[in-house]
């Protein structure tokens, strides 16, 4: 039997509040235990993100209408309150009766039958009078009603309206809250773009090359997933967003080089980095978690990599330079907030908050110094995060740079377009904006070891 679209829906919104689980891993143990038609798990990826792009408005809304407040509410009904609202505003396809009776019929699983008839109501009435809900005045309060009406948690929203103004943030918001599309990179050691691009013709709606980086493609509507592809399968690409692709071509490593990818994750930056060695030389990607370690070797193998070795450490403490050696090149793919990549996690913006970023900044510092240890003199190292906060960005590079006195920002750009990345406070380093070149905000820096 198939799954049910809005059941898993709602467990995926609820696991989310309960544990440190990334949507990502939530949606991926979906898929391995769920047998989902085509038009079902197109239906669940709408609710699960639908829901989470527009959670602080729908609050918003549902608070208008509840008798409760919405803190008081269970978090596994307000939830369904938040699918149910979610399908009557944004899914047209669906009748508002439908939305209704399938959230009350949810809501019989989890809670009371009085709790039932408390969602029944509140919906009934939502979908008819929603469009009369009172938002915040613009005039009096304008970062309270660009949170409320783009669904940002104000804080976030303050902090970007004292850099950017108000105007350029709902320019960001509304980039952010865009579908993106699904962004690939060509494994030039198999194929080319061009050939990719004939192989994947008339398995999704459209496709783009990417206009920043020579291997990437835009997917648009793909008619099955990913791993499904024959050229997936043959090890023709791996799902990269064009910001992300834009490091390694900074990092700019060499073949014959001996490389670290020092938060080497699932390996999206490894297969890149080893494509531009053209599979000569040695890279070592670095984790302190074996799952995500054995992945990246699954997927190496995919990709037909076979300079790369896996090494367990955590970066919290500082690597032996006699057991691990030096490095021609060092990246560090930096742990963070990850408020750069919210329009691919929206869910994200309801876990950072300003408290976290100083954290960050910590330990963004303690993972450069430690590296910084392992750089040949003349080598270079390149931090890039997924984040355009200045906690996590410039505050990082000026106080690496003032402890580690032997490192400066190196001027060179490698294979990257200088063109593509806003100018941050000072040369060397790199941005990118999803309202400006559509793509995850990123920040970049270049660091060169001179003694």
């Amino acid at each position: 039997m198939a799954a049910d679209p809005r059941k898993t829906a709602l467990n995926v919104l609820n696991e989310l509040g309960k544990a440190r689980k990334t949507l990502d891993r939530i949606l991926k143990d979906v898929d391995d235990s769920k047998d989902f038609l085509k038009r079902d798990r197109a239906l669940l990826n709408a609710l699960v993100y639908g829901v989470l792009r527009w959670r602080g408005r729908l609050d918003h809304i549902l608070s208008f209408f509840s008798t409760q407040r919405l803190d008081n509410i269970e978090p596994d009904v307000l939830n369904i309150l938040r699918l149910g609202l979610f399908q009557i505003i944004y899914l047209n396809r669906i009748p508002n009766s439908a939305a209704v009776n399938t959230s009350v019929e949810l809501t019989k699983s989890v809670a009371a039958s009085w709790t039932a008839g408390f969602v029944n109501a509140l919906l009934r009435n939502a979908s008819k009078n929603y469009n009369a809900v009172p938002f915040p005045d613009w005039a009096k309060d304008p970062v309270s009603a660009l949170a409320t009406e783009k669904s940002f948690p104000v804080w976030l929203i303050k902090r970007w309206a004292d850099r950017f103004g108000l105007k350029t943030v709902e320019a960001l918001c509304d980039a952010i809250n865009s579908i993106p599309p699904i962004s690939i990179r060509t494994n030039s050691l198999k194929t080319t773009r061009q050939k990719l691009i004939q192989s994947l013709e008339g398995q999704v709606e459209k496709m783009e090359p990417t206009r920043y980086v020579p291997d990437g493609i835009h997917m648009f509507n793909p008619k099955k997933s990913i791993p499904q592809f024959d050229a997936f399968k043959k090890g023709w690409f791996q799902v990269q967003d064009e910001a992300a692709q834009l490091v390694t071509l900074l990092l700019d490593p060499q073949p014959g080089e001996i490389v670290l990818d020092a938060c080497a994750g699932l390996g999206g930056k490894t297969g890149h980095i080893a494509q531009q060695m053209k599979n000569l030389g040695k890279i070592v990607a670095m984790d302190k978690d074996w799952t995500k370690l054995s992945r990246l070797e699954t997927d190496m193998a995919r990709l037909g990599v076979s300079i790369v070795s896996t090494r367990l450490h955590n970066l919290d403490n500082a690597p032996n330079l006699k057991e691990f050696g030096d490095f021609d090149r060092i990246l560090l793919d930096a742990p963070c907030s990850g408020l750069g990549v919210l329009r691919r996690n929206p869910d994200i913006k309801w876990h950072a908050s300003k408290k976290d970023l100083k954290q960050y900044t910590q330990r963004q510092v303690r993972f450069l110094s430690h590296l910084a240890l392992l750089v040949k003199v003349s080598g270079i190292l390149v931090y890039a995060v997924c984040s355009i906060e200045p906690e996590e960005n410039e505050d990082v590079i000026e106080a690496f740079l003032g402890k580690n006195t032997g490192f400066i920002l190196d001027q060179a750009v490698g294979k990257l377009l200088k063109a593509v990345c806003s100018q941050a406070h000072f040369e060397g380093v790199f941005k990118t904006y999803p309202h400006l070149k559509h793509m995850d905000g990123f920040f970049m820096a270049r660091l060169r070891r001179q003694k």
